[in-house]
């Protein structure tokens, strides 16, 4: 046996005792905590040595991380944490497994360097106080051994299991054979692509149309790769739920083609869906599941890894077995999966934690982003962050007297800053110096405060905290690639009230966020029906130069979709009156030539509501509904269970909303669509300020801010219509702009436009 593991993920499973507790206690942001790291070293004396890479073995298994630091002049070896407050309120089972952490990398020291003894230490660092706490303990090489053999032994079964395991999946995913027998057109064209993709270690962009079957077709690959020992693990990442029940299905089928594959696929759902009490706080104190949580988790592990696939239910099923959270228990099996499904934040998010273990322990992923059209706009969400002057003052009238000074100073410098405002929206090169470090300071006074009183301070202090936490992050990461702007807030209570700003840092262009995320895996395959053009999907996602392009021809034919368009209508805003009789009347021509169930999308709910009526007074014969909005789940199912086989009449929906794209409605459950809209974006201050960024950028901000997002949500809407090789329908497209040369090259090659 061979088998390598990090040293932090080895301390985790051996030395993890007692509860789960996730009381929020103020921790250092990351740079923070590498800025305490470097602190702590830039105080030690020539010599010093920071960031030692040390390997060792035990009966087979190889051990690896890299230690904080030695001391010659002291022969110590530093293991640093930083912390916030005072470190006698950190949990008891912590400090054990940091000290776990420095015997292991003592071990591997004197092993190295052939030293006899050692001082071990792990060196506490404030990072409001720069203050160090240093506790020691002297150490002989061999009691050291002794530690580290005692962790490898506690290990080793489970690393034998664990490599058994990687040994039959490799071997059973070599035999695995195609389970529908022959691929789809486009099908094998795009297997291939992914993996070579795996196997060369390279991206992938691969625009894939509806039918088929994306996501069978790279899900296969990657684990013949995986097979092939190119890989170790495979993320399935989605933007939507039906994402990710598509690809439990796709590894499903492949089980069924060969009985039990011994292959663990973890689904991974959102924490409030998978919380059995979510009116306790994650403590041993208040929620039963976190009581014992790592007691109790060896037990659980072993049981989840009973079931076949883990998804939600299986997951709950073995959590709550052995009396854990099935929220957490899952985090804990992403260790140990080869295939994970889950939300695209956690492998992009700035915090996720797919990314996170990868770079722990060197795995070699594939990660696949399925309808990564969706990709751009998320990833520029979770590089965004806005702070409200409104919501400070609320906290800052609900802070306790010990914060008055800091919220008193942060509330002069943002006063300030919205006096000199005398437009709604403006954008500013940078967040004033004054104000950055106002609130940098009243961050860490409310860190501070929780650390000493948690219980006293008011949720809206600490909900402003976490906003703030989030803003300076990216203020610290800001740069070409977003905006700083100030939004002036309706005043309150009149003219005479105070201004009240929103601060924002952001994001445009993702691309700088997601380069390393893209470095740290081995192959990452985004794929979607719209990733035209290339060059736009690229720029957004910062994918390498050499990343390989493929673009699908897909299984449906130009006969089976006529599509239309409409030249002489406008939807623009100024003829948005002018427009409301002509399109009321083309739907309504078009459900009388041939009845059935259709799509309507318009471009706002507004626009919607007055097609709406139009269609109610001068057809009132054409069965209609609408989508309404912030429709909950229920509403949503109702609104699709009325394309019903057989069924006829034409319901209304915004485009880019719940019902433009992940909607299967096969046959003559939907015959036909109309989209009265180009879909592009409005044309507002943001918006405007995020083409001007662009064109600097790209030389082309109106294609990249309006006209690329706008078409990509007209074609995913179109999609709607054609879903199987004997679907037929009709798309009308409706604007006189869709006769324009430009906004044609973006549809799709196999529409052949009237």
């Amino acid at each position: 046996m061979t088998y390598v593991v990090a040293v932090r993920a080895l301390c985790e499973f051996t030395a993890r005792r007692g509860d789960l507790d996730l009381r929020f206690t103020p921790a250092p942001s990351a740079l923070e905590g590498i800025a305490g790291h470097q602190a702590v070293t830039a105080r030690r004396a020539s010599g010093y040595e920071a960031e030692i890479t040390l390997t060792g073995t035990h009966g087979g298994l190889t051990v690896r991380g890299r230690a904080d630091g030695y001391d010659p002049a002291r022969n110590r070896l530093e293991e640093i944490k930083t912390h916030r407050g005072d470190l006698e309120r950190m949990p008891a089972n912590h400090r054990v497994l940091h000290w776990a952490q420095a015997l292991v990398y003592g071990h591997l020291l004197c092993e190295a360097r052939a030293f006899a003894e050692l001082t071990v230490a792990l060196v506490y660092f404030d990072i409001g106080e720069q203050k160090e706490t240093v506790l020691t303990q002297q150490h002989t090489a061999a009691s050291l051994r002794a530690f580290f053999e005692a962790q490898c032994e506690r290990f080793v079964a489970w690393a034998a299991r664990e490599e058994a395991h990687r040994d039959a999946r490799n071997a059973a995913l070599n035999a695995l054979p195609f389970p529908h027998g022959e691929f789809r057109s486009g099908q094998r064209e795009l297997s291939v692509a992914a993996f070579r993709a795996a196997r060369d270690g390279r991206c992938l962009m691969a625009q894939a149309p509806t039918g088929i079957g994306k996501t069978l077709g790279t899900i296969f690959p990657l684990l013949k790769a995986c097979g092939a020992d190119h890989l170790d693990r495979v993320f399935f990442l989605t933007a939507k739920t039906p994402g990710r029940a598509l690809a439990l299905e796709a590894v499903d089928t492949l089980h069924g083609g060969t009985g039990a594959l011994p292959l663990r696929t973890l689904e991974l759902v959102a924490r409030d869906k998978a919380c059995e009490h979510p009116d306790k706080s994650c403590d041993g104190e208040s929620c039963p599941l976190a009581r014992g949580f790592y007691d109790r988790l060896p037990d659980a592990r072993d049981t989840a890894l009973q079931a076949r696939t883990l998804d939600r239910a299986a997951l709950r099923e073995a959590a709550l077995a052995h009396g854990i959270c099935p929220y957490y228990l899952a985090q804990e099996m992403a260790r140990w999966c080869d295939v994970v499904i889950g939300d695209y934040n956690y492998y992009y998010d700035s915090s996720a934690m797919l990314y996170a273990l990868t770079q722990m322990n060197g795995w070699r992923v594939a990660v696949l982003a399925d309808e990564a059209h969706n990709l751009p706009e998320r990833a520029r969400r979770m590089y965004s962050a806005t702070v409200d002057q409104l919501a400070f003052r609320g906290a800052r009238h609900a802070a306790p007297v010990a914060l008055k000074k800091p919220f008193d100073r942060v509330n002069r410098e943002w006063n300030a800053l919205s006096r000199e405002r005398n437009n709604t929206y403006e954008v500013l090169a940078d967040v004033p110096p004054k104000l950055h470090a106002a609130v940098q300071n009243l961050i860490a006074a409310i860190g501070d405060q929780l650390a000493e009183a948690p219980q006293g301070v008011d949720e809206s202090v600490q909900r402003f905290y976490f906003d703030a936490l989030h803003f300076t992050s990216l203020v610290e990461q800001f740069g070409a690639h977003s905006i700083f702007d100030v939004t002036l807030e309706s005043r309150e209570g009149g003219s005479r009230a105070k201004p009240a700003t929103t601060l924002c840092v952001r994001n445009v262009v993702p691309a700088s966020f997601l380069k390393p995320r893209h470095a740290a895996a081995r192959a990452t395959i985004v794929f979607s029906g719209t990733l035209s053009p290339q060059h736009f999907y690229r720029d957004m996602l910062g994918l390498p130069g050499d990343t390989a392009w493929l673009d699908v021809d897909g299984p449906f034919r130009a006969e089976q979709l006529d599509v239309r368009v409409a030249r002489r209508v406008s939807t623009r805003w100024r003829d948005r009156e002018r427009s409301l009789a002509p399109i009321a009347d083309l739907i309504a021509h078009q459900y009388g030539e041939r009845p059935g169930n259709y799509l309507g999308f318009l471009s706002s709910f507004d626009y919607l509501q007055r097609i709406v009526d139009a269609m109610r007074e001068r057809h009132p014969q054409v069965p209609i509904w609408m989508q309404a909005p912030r429709m909950d789940e229920a509403a949503r199912d109702a609104f699709l269970a009325r394309f019903t086989t057989g069924g006829a009449g034409v319901g209304f929906a915004v485009l880019g909303g719940a019902f433009s794209e992940g909607v299967d409605l096969v046959g003559d459950r939907l015959i036909g669509a109309f989209i009265a809209t180009l879909g592009l974006p409005q044309m507002n201050d943001v918006n405007e300020q995020m083409r001007r960024t662009f064109d600097a950028q790209f030389g082309n901000g109106y294609d990249y801010a309006y006209l690329f997002p706008g078409l990509q949500k007209v074609v995913q809407a179109a999609g709607r219509v054609i879903r199987t090789e004997r679907d037929v329908g009709v798309v009308h497209l409706i604007d006189d702009r869709y006769a324009r040369a430009d906004v044609r090259r973006l549809l799709p090659r196999w529409w052949k436009l009237a």
